[in-house]
């Protein structure tokens, strides 16, 4: 793309950069109850697996939308699903168990929606006497630990996370629940992210929310890597957890939502973006016995400040950085060079999209109904931020800071303290045609806050992608997998034994489709050629999910 070109295109919405859809299906039976298979059972495999692929693919989801006669709002608030496939000298087994949360267990005795999730009030208990549900009214509902988002890691363990204060860790290889984890019970944080990052001593980074009478902050949180001691331990175990960092939200009565956080080797940044959480709303919201999906407000006069916290110290960068307003779900990755930290995301200009995302708009029946909701919808399109982290009082105002000959981000000082930053495009007009792009994934282990030159996304060109792509972040080339009626989910790398290059290895993703029942498959593609190289069928069908990891030591 030109720089005129990529000028022009900065002043069109993602939105509009994207072709409008025609004639999109129903996508209602991915988002409809499916049952748990606790005991492995065998997948039929097309095509070839490697046989060097060994452990466990865990996936995470909603799957459980009702109890009793009562139905949940949000896609979000159905009850966690555990996923897992087996890879074993290429042959694969499935299972799949639903987290024994507190409020799964609490719903399914009361049989009913005893517990408030995101977009889902539970309605007073019918048993208490007309005052006291009068009064539940007025209280603020306990956070839910219906941990559907991730599967994470702390100190050698595995947990299921969503985006409140309450964990629980979790066997990888029998999928069975364990204790409930606080994290206000080890620091001062109200919440965390379900996308920790992991530097290569083995500690574990997070964000998580803290709030009172002195305002509403954004907390970093460091959790220490194992010692010898966590092997010969069977317990929930954050001991040494510290908040690094505070960030205090620069407007404390609407902070910003936030679903990940970038991380490079030296410096954590935390996005503060025009999506907010208007706190007044809450206290009514209770009242009014809705969702804390309404509590979303997007303000697209609010532009964006990047605040730059050295990982290390914990010390925030005395300059303010700046831009143009943005939504952002997930960074793709960042690193160093020669004094500029550069940061790639998957962003789009419009951020009502979560709240959205009920389960009555994705039941709509295919054609015009669902065609219509698609089309107003935002699409997020991969975009590169340079920070330059040398500025001082001697560094010139009105001038682009940003000299790296491959960049065409640009970084501007505009006062004493301020920089204004311009992002690039990170792609070419043939990811438009696929609807934008999300859930990106890289070669974590080697490339993560270092150099890299591929990632791994969802194409959406639906409501859900429905394709795979690779997008090479040098020459912005697409490759990509896509089939008519097929719906993949997040992709993840997993690299092939004493590979010499970043894109050595495999690319698997869980893919399902609503033409037929029971036809789901576990897809593995050549992360180099992008080529399917094999499939492992599952007789059950497995609902739409969010993320995943690979287990390689299970």
């Amino acid at each position: 793309m030109s720089k005129t070109t990529a000028s022009q295109a900065q002043c069109v919405g993602s939105r509009q950069r994207c072709p409008q859809a025609q004639g999109l299906e129903s996508l209602a039976s991915l988002v409809q109850t499916c049952e748990e298979s606790p005991n492995p059972i065998p997948t039929h495999i097309a095509g070839r697996i490697p046989s060097w692929v060994k452990g466990s693919f865990l996936r995470n989801g909603p799957a459980k939308f009702e109890f009793g006669d009562d139905k949940y709002t949000h896609w979000f608030d159905g009850m966690a699903l555990m996923h897992r496939f087996q890879l074993c000298n290429g042959e694969v087994t499935y299972s799949s168990r639903f987290l024994r949360s507190d409020s799964y267990v609490l719903n399914s005795e009361a049989n009913r929606i005893a517990v408030s999730e995101f977009g889902t009030m539970a309605l007073p208990d019918p048993c208490k006497n007309i005052f006291a549900r009068f009064f539940s009214r007025f209280k603020m509902p306990k956070p839910t630990d219906n941990a559907s988002v991730n599967f994470v890691k702390y100190r050698g363990d595995y947990y299921v996370s969503t985006e409140t204060n309450f964990m629980r860790r979790v066997d990888p290889e029998s999928l069975e629940t364990k204790e409930k984890v606080d994290w206000t019970k080890y620091i001062a944080v109200n919440s965390a992210t379900a996308h920790p990052h992991y530097d290569r001593e083995g500690a574990t980074y997070n964000m998580g929310n803290s709030y009172g009478k002195n305002g509403f902050f954004y907390n970093i949180i460091r959790v220490p890597a194992p010692d010898e001691t966590d092997e010969l331990r069977d317990a929930a175990d954050l001991a040494g957890a510290e908040v690094i960092c505070t960030i205090p939200s620069t407007d404390p009565r609407k902070p910003s939502y936030y679903h990940s956080f970038v991380m490079s080797e030296n410096y954590v940044v935390f996005v503060e973006q025009a999506i907010k959480m208007d706190m007044l709303k809450a206290l009514l919201l209770r009242v009014q016995n809705k969702g804390w999906n309404k509590m979303m407000v997007w303000e697209p006069h609010t532009n964006t400040i990047f605040h730059l916290v050295n990982r290390h110290t914990g010390q925030i960068s005395k300059v303010k950085y700046s831009g143009v307003p943005m939504f952002a779900l997930h960074q793709i990755n960042a690193f160093e060079d020669n004094g500029v930290l550069v940061m790639d995301m998957c962003c789009g200009d419009d951020g009502a999209v979560i709240a959205d995302f009920t389960l009555e708009n994705l039941r709509r029946p295919g054609g015009e109904e669902m065609d219509k909701w698609y089309n107003s919808m935002c699409r997020n399109l991969p975009r590169r931020y340079a920070l330059p982290l040398n500025v001082d009082e001697d560094t010139p105002l009105d001038q682009n800071l940003i000299t790296l000959p491959y960049l065409k981000a640009t970084a501007v000082k505009t006062a004493p303290g301020e920089v204004f930053l311009t992002h690039e495009e990170l792609y070419n007009e043939e990811l438009c045609k696929l609807g934008g792009c999300e859930f990106p994934h890289i070669n974590y282990e080697k490339h993560n806050g270092r150099p890299y030159r591929y990632f791994y996304a969802c194409g959406f060109g639906h409501v859900f992608s429905d394709s795979l792509l690779k997008m090479d972040t040098h020459t912005k080339e697409l490759k990509t997998w896509r089939y008519p009626g097929l719906y993949p989910s997040e992709p993840v790398f997993v690299a092939a034994p004493n590979a010499t290059e970043e894109d050595d290895g495999v690319v698997m993703s869980v893919v399902i489709t609503p033409r037929h029942d029971k036809s789901s498959f576990l897809l593995v593609l050549d992360a180099k050629t992008f080529t399917e190289l094999g499939r492992a069928e599952v007789p059950v069908d497995i609902p739409y999910g969010t993320h995943g990891v690979f287990n390689n030591s299970a």
